[in-house]
């Protein structure tokens, strides 16, 4: 069952991102490190992803005119591929609602096998660079 919960522990949480992206930072030669992602997640909207009782992933999200920003959504990879991420878009699109906005947008790594996932629940790439896709769905 999945379900989630406010982040208690944003360095637990800043963790399970450093894992998942470690491969893509050392891909693009991203200098980062555990404790910048703990720093830059302060100020989100966190929150942790469950599956039965155990936190698998997190969720990561910033509101503005423009809608609801994806800033985050990592799933551990051993549960990876059993549609958590597609459940946690879900949940982003009904906080997204709740705050009262009606567009979800995310970047992803052009490498990144969760483009796929993106595209599969409709989202759009709006513009891209060497790095990224930018893209964004339309909810409500």
């Amino acid at each position: 069952m999945i379900s989630y919960q406010p982040t208690a522990d944003l360095s637990a949480s800043a963790n399970i991102t450093y894992k998942n992206m470690c491969s893509y930072y050392d891909h693009y030669a991203v200098d980062w490190e555990r404790s910048k992602i703990e720093e830059q997640i302060h100020n989100l909207v966190n929150f942790d992803i469950l599956f039965n009782g155990e936190v698998v992933g997190a969720i990561r999200l910033a509101f503005d005119n423009d809608g609801c920003y994806v800033r985050d959504l990592q799933v551990s990879h051993n549960y990876q591929n059993k549609g958590i991420g597609a459940e946690a878009l879900n949940e982003c699109e009904r906080l997204a609602l709740e705050f009262g906005v009606n567009r979800l947008r995310l970047r992803v790594f052009k490498i990144s096998p969760a483009y796929h996932l993106y595209k599969r629940v409709g989202f759009a790439v709006d513009s891209d660079d060497d790095r990224f896709y930018c893209m964004s769905r339309k909810i409500g």
